[in-house]
């Protein structure tokens, strides 16, 4: 082959990349619906990690959220996704899911259940698998994504993939990050009126899983989240309303000591950009989710 030929077939395979690879995309906005996920359709930025992989997760064909995964820890840096009001139930009969685009260029561009045996061992190099959380006694399946925050089954089930959850010490997995979320659940079910984005996400310190002697799966240090929702009960209560359009919070991931930190974004941003691989630049939400100012009464009947 010539110089120009390879030049131009290199070319042609660099271009193609991000469509071989399915929903393992260069940005959230090359898959449909993709960036629906997000506020403004932004993803959180200021990440300066070169390997961190954006994962639209699509079950079922369709796109429900949007991870930023990191391969060399095996864990989800941050799930972004809209809430769906609920009644809380939560679902355990769903069947544990993989991403195959994370292992093969050509994989399918939807999460699939895990495989019997050991056909898991072809892409355990690119994400976790089962085996790294079966023997574990101190830890479990995390979401970051949780089920009760999603209503359907489709969007239900597709929170059960190992690319949305993380080692959580039980006791703070069982009790206040459950607490947690239930807490928001409630707050978003009650007095937000329109879409609510959260973004829930970690930091780590370099503690990992090991399996057969070989660092597996990274512990994250501290788990966070933040909601953006500007459209919301103006008529609520002050305590309420001071918690909109955004808050967050944050908790350690421990036995002891796990208590969640309610905050402001700004608040959490200012943390993380302490104890994350980010930029003094870092937003978690577009504009940091300014509610726009409501019409003036004699305005409201002209549109």
């Amino acid at each position: 082959m010539s110089l120009p030929s390879a030049l131009a077939f290199a070319c042609l395979i660099v271009c193609l990349l991000p469509l071989m690879s399915a929903t393992v995309v260069q940005d959230f906005n090359h898959v449909e619906r993709c960036k629906d996920s997000l506020y403004m359709g932004t993803p959180p930025r200021g990440f300066t990690d070169p390997h961190l992989k954006k994962i639209c997760q699509r079950y079922a064909d369709k796109p429900r959220y949007v991870t930023l995964y990191d391969p060399n820890l095996r864990i989800p840096v941050y799930s972004a996704y809209t809430f769906k009001k609920t009644e809380g139930d939560r679902r355990v009969d769903y069947p544990w899911m993989y991403e195959p685009q994370l292992a093969e260029l050509d994989g399918n561009g939807n999460m699939l259940p895990f495989p019997t045996g050991y056909l898991h061992m072809k892409f355990e190099d690119s994400q976790a698998v089962l085996d790294d959380y079966s023997d574990v006694v101190l830890y479990e399946r995390g979401h970051l994504n949780p089920d009760q925050h999603q209503s359907s089954p489709h969007d239900r089930a597709a929170t059960y993939t190992l690319t949305n959850v993380v080692p959580e010490i039980r006791e703070f997995n069982i009790g206040p990050w459950r607490e947690y979320e239930e807490r928001i659940r409630v707050r978003l079910n009650n007095f937000c009126r329109g879409t609510a984005y959260i973004v829930t996400g970690v930091t780590t310190r370099g503690n990992m899983i090991r399996r057969n002697n070989q660092p597996r799966v990274g512990i994250p240090e501290d788990v966070w989240s933040a909601y953006c929702c500007t459209d919301y009960d103006r008529n609520s209560p002050h305590d309420i309303r001071t918690l909109f359009p955004s808050h967050a919070a944050i908790a350690k991931n421990a036995k002891e000591g796990n208590s969640v930190r309610e905050m402001t974004v700004q608040d959490l941003e200012l943390f993380l950009i302490g104890n994350m691989m980010v930029d003094t630049n870092f937003k978690i939400f577009y504009d940091n989710c300014i509610s726009p100012s409501p019409l003036p009464l004699y305005l409201q009947h002209t549109i």
